[in-house]
């Protein structure tokens, strides 16, 4: 059975929406200084990035939950999970979204969990072949 399209998009759509997030915010100190000057701050202001958590929190929690089910290894969810809880920490806990550098790290690291999550879930469920010795 090959496999399922949809699933591997999904992996594929999280992994570099998350990737990029991760880059986002690492160039989030540089952003800060230089797009005020270009008139585009407010696209990465505090909605979006809600805005962003809350998407890469259900496209996360869909994506690694229906491979889970699919192959039964947690690799996937221990490196979601955890980057899912800095995102949001770094989305909801006020000190530490109010001072630039720290919040930056923290939505970095969080955002290359859930990246490398979707990118080990990716490599699970390609790698999981049904055949006679399969139960699922």
């Amino acid at each position: 059975m090959p496999p399922n399209r949809p699933r591997r998009l999904l992996d594929r759509i999280g992994a570099f929406g998350s990737l990029l997030c991760a880059v986002h915010c690492a160039l989030l100190p540089l952003a800060i200084a230089i797009l005020p000057s270009l008139g585009v701050a407010s696209w990465l202001g505090a909605e979006f990035e809600e805005a962003f958590v809350i998407f890469a929190t259900g496209l996360g929690l869909f994506s690694t939950l229906s491979g889970y089910r699919r192959h039964h290894a947690l690799q996937a969810l221990s490196l979601v999970l955890p980057g899912l809880l800095v995102l949001w920490i770094g989305v909801l806990y006020r000190p530490l979204h109010e001072s630039v550098i720290p919040h930056a790290i923290a939505m970095t690291f969080g955002g290359t969990l859930v990246g490398l999550g979707h990118l080990a879930n990716l490599r699970l469920n390609h790698g999981h072949v049904h055949d006679a010795t399969c139960v699922h």
